[in-house]
């Protein structure tokens, strides 16, 4: 089977976005994708990142498939195991199955004998493709997807498919209706040094007051706890766990639903943890992406420890990435009128808000995972 073969495959059994870290068996495949305009390849800096994209994916109603080499499915453990299985959220795992009886590279050996373990672990189903069962393993895939909300894996040995390479990709600004056009970079000059006014809190609350019905993505940790506290809403997703994971899962949602602004509500320790989602966004450019993250410089959950961001400056790493806008701002009304202006114009937008230390004392959140996920998708189903 071609790698072309296998890439109409999974359309024809309905998957419709396509993300992950490429591996050198599964190159064809890619390569079809990158080239169908109907199915988005999404190329993702880390698996876990991917894992992320691909449930925001889902949450906008689209049906993922993440591929990777199964080196790849130890460094999505977490994001599967806090993302993915704890909210329930389907997604296919295309995991190519390096080192199997021993019979490659010395990296690759290990991880060979653990792989189907792994997933066992995990509690996600799995089953090996053959060249005679293709089909009849995708739509097991599909099935158990959609019965179980759940990840489930399909591995992919050596000699299933070719190895032809399918031909050039095509350039990055022909994504079918998932990318929005690409604009002219600009950016607003920040201050050199940036001195916090206010709380997290007060933050949040100024950029609330902004919103319409925009989905907001929100980062573990008191990001979500003072959010809710302000202003629960069904239009909120809050990360519960997976840090750092809360960025990606805004970018694939704003992929899914182009015509719906999308707002991530970040952390500076969170983004930092997957500091790669910020080449991911300036190369995809989604005009609708609004990404706000709160700086205080510190792990506040566990301690105050300081954070990279003391030194770092994020606004910079990203005007330097390529979001269309850039701001940094302290005061409220800053706040308030940096998210209003990101709303109003096509984006992405990056908005960092450099707050104090101060913690709310707020409860945790209240919702069960699976909670949160119906009654977002619910809100996400709305015209």
């Amino acid at each position: 089977m071609t790698g072309a073969a296998l890439a109409a495959l999974l359309g024809r059994h309905g998957f419709d976005v396509f993300t992950g870290v490429p591996c050198s068996l599964i190159e064809d495949v890619i390569a079809a994708l990158e080239r169908d305009p109907r199915a988005p390849w999404i190329a993702a800096a880390r698996e876990d990142a991917a894992v992320g994209l691909a449930g925001g994916a889902w949450l906008g109603g689209r049906r993922p498939a993440v591929l990777m080499q199964n080196s790849g499915l130890g460094t999505s453990l977490n994001a599967l195991a806090s993302f993915s299985l704890m909210y329930g959220l389907p997604a296919l795992l295309l995991v190519t199955w390096r080192g199997l009886g021993g019979k490659d590279a010395p990296e690759h050996v290990l991880t060979g004998a653990i792989t189907p373990g792994l997933l066992d672990l995990l509690g996600i189903p799995h089953r090996t493709l053959a060249r005679e069962s293709v089909d009849e393993q995708l739509a097991w895939a599909a099935r158990e997807m959609a019965a179980r909300l759940s990840p489930v894996a399909l591995l992919l040995p050596p000699g299933v498919l070719e190895t032809v390479v399918a031909g050039a990709a095509r350039p990055a600004s022909t994504v079918s209706g998932l990318r929005e056009t690409r604009v002219a970079p600009h950016a607003r000059i920040s201050p050199d040094v940036l001195s916090p006014l206010i709380s997290r809190r007060e933050a949040i609350a100024a950029a609330v007051k902004q919103l319409g019905d925009e989905p907001v993505i929100h980062a573990n940790g008191y990001i979500c706890r003072e959010s809710f506290s302000v202003a629960d809403r069904p239009e909120n997703f809050y990360m519960l766990g997976s840090m750092g994971l809360a960025s990606a899962i805004g970018v694939g949602l704003a992929l899914a639903r182009p015509a719906r602004r999308t707002v991530v509500f970040d952390g500076d320790g969170n983004l930092l943890m997957n500091l790669g989602i910020v080449s991911t966004v300036a190369s995809l450019r989604p005009a609708n992406l609004v990404h706000v993250v709160f700086d205080n410089e510190v792990y506040g959950s566990t301690g105050n420890q300081a954070s990279p961001s003391r030194d770092v400056r994020l606004d910079a790493i990203a005007r330097a990435a390529g979001y269309r806008t850039v701001a940094a701002v302290t005061g409220a009304d800053e706040v308030a009128g940096a998210v209003r202006a990101a709303l109003e114009d096509a984006g992405p937008h990056f908005v960092l808000v450099k707050v104090t230390t101060e913690e709310a004392d707020v409860a945790r959140i209240p919702h069960t995972p699976h909670a949160l996920r119906d009654r977002f998708r619910k809100a996400m189903a709305r015209p």
